[in-house]
């Protein structure tokens, strides 16, 4: 077994952890379910397995970030090493033999590690469009934290350099398409905050004390920044070309149409719906977002109505 301590942090479940835990639980020493109250069968199947712990903590308005910064400074974590994975993800088997070939002799001076993730989508791989993320998703323990986004968050070093592994490990969700919109009817919320808050600075920094996020997610970073100073749904129609047509998501088949149009434009237009939302009503009540009043009332409103807490320091 490898000295990692893998963190999964999960809500209902039931349908991704029993395959999650099978792949991961024989190659790492610890396995930490942070689970939030999950109303089906997750504590239960979880807790038939002998490394695997299960922390109860209730979701925080800060979102993903909040609880995964949660659970690395309450989990009583003992390993040198952390991996991060949602419970619809597991490493590849060539993943897995890489990690036990190479993580032992690695210098201290490394303190992370990048992976690759593919996406199966309705049962196929998604070779076109996105192929491949880059992430880094094991880090040495307390070396790392979550950057404090409201969506599309990074771990982060806060101290040495990462490294980048060839093999990959699979997000390969189960659900039907309905439920896939569901939560991304959902993830628009937290995108959409995201967005106002660069646009208006309702935060304030949230990269203090951090020295290195990935190449490719820093990258993405200032592709994000480039992309929300566009016009509103031009740019997610723009996106699904680039991601469909010139990255090759055509190539794909029916399942990367599918894929391209409901996360490259359906979910981008959905943020932008939120985002105009919330200017018209800035308009109606006569409110400026870029006045100290006006990021004030902006902050209430996202609170009131979407459920999500900026605080007056960093993102989350």
């Amino acid at each position: 077994m490898l000295d990692i301590t893998t963190i999964i942090l999960t809500y209902n479940e039931e349908l991704h952890i029993k395959r999650c835990l099978d792949i991961i639980c024989p190659v790492v020493k610890d396995v930490f379910v942070i689970d939030c109250f999950s109303e089906d069968r997750t504590v239960e199947i979880a807790q038939s397995y002998a490394n695997v712990h299960v922390l109860q903590h209730e979701w925080p308005t800060t979102k993903h970030a909040g609880q995964l910064n949660w659970a690395l400074e309450n989990a009583p974590i003992t390993t040198k090493w952390v991996m991060r994975l949602d419970a619809d993800e597991y490493p590849m088997k060539d993943l897995v033999e890489e990690m036990q070939q190479k993580i032992p002799s690695l210098g201290d001076e490394i303190t992370g590690i990048v992976l690759k993730r593919r996406h199966i989508f309705m049962g196929k791989w998604m070779k076109g469009g996105i192929y491949p993320v880059k992430l880094l998703r094991i880090f040495r323990y307390r070396k790392a934290m979550c950057e404090r986004r409201f969506m599309d968050e990074h771990i982060q070093l806060l101290e040495g350099k990462s490294v980048e592994f060839e093999h990959d490990f699979c997000d390969h969700s189960l659900i039907n398409i309905s439920e896939y919109c569901k939560k991304h009817i959902n993830y628009a919320y937290s995108e959409a905050t995201q967005v106002l808050n660069e646009m208006y600075h309702l935060t304030g920094s949230a990269s203090d004390n951090i020295t290195h996020l990935g190449e490719q997610a820093e990258k993405k970073h200032r592709i994000k920044c480039k992309y929300n100073r566009l016009p509103l749904f031009w740019r997610s129609f723009a996106y699904f070309v680039y991601r469909y047509f010139l990255r090759g998501g055509f190539l794909d088949g029916k399942e990367g149409f599918i894929f391209a149009f409901i996360q490259g434009w359906w979910y981008r237009t959905l943020v932008d719906v939120k985002v105009l939302e919330v200017m018209k009503w800035m308009k109606a009540n006569h409110l400026d977002a870029n006045s100290p009043e006006g990021r004030q009332a902006l902050k209430q409103y996202i609170k009131d109505h979407w459920g999500i807490v900026l605080s007056s320091r960093g993102s989350v």
